[in-house]
């Protein structure tokens, strides 16, 4: 929905720049939305324990809001200030990925 708003609702309206941040926006909402889809199925699989995957699935969801959301918001009003809090949002997708490689080598063994 966020990416269709872009593409009909923006196109035009937005520079070449703000469009480039707000099609990165939707492209790591859409690639950590689906993270979260399979994370959410690891537990019922038996690869990682529920409590890793609820962790893992926080670190995703609030890398989404911090990441994706700055840039909607950047993207969007201009204020580039937004730009300042996106790397916290990157360092949450990280800590979430690097914590899902964590929990899947302890479920291996």
């Amino acid at each position: 929905m966020l990416g269709a708003f872009g593409a009909h609702g923006l196109r035009g309206k937005l520079d070449a720049y703000s469009m480039g941040v707000y099609e990165r926006a939707v492209l790591y909402h859409f690639i950590h939305a689906l993270g979260l889809l399979v994370v959410s199925a690891l537990p019922k699989l038996g690869v990682i324990t529920e409590s890793a995957g609820t962790w893992i699935c926080a670190l995703l969801a609030a890398g989404i809001v911090i990441f994706s959301g700055s840039l909607y918001v950047l993207a969007i009003s201009g204020v580039r200030t937004f730009g300042a809090i996106t790397p916290i949002g990157g360092l949450a997708f990280i800590a979430g990925w690097l914590l899902l490689a964590l929990a899947a080598f302890r479920g291996a063994r």
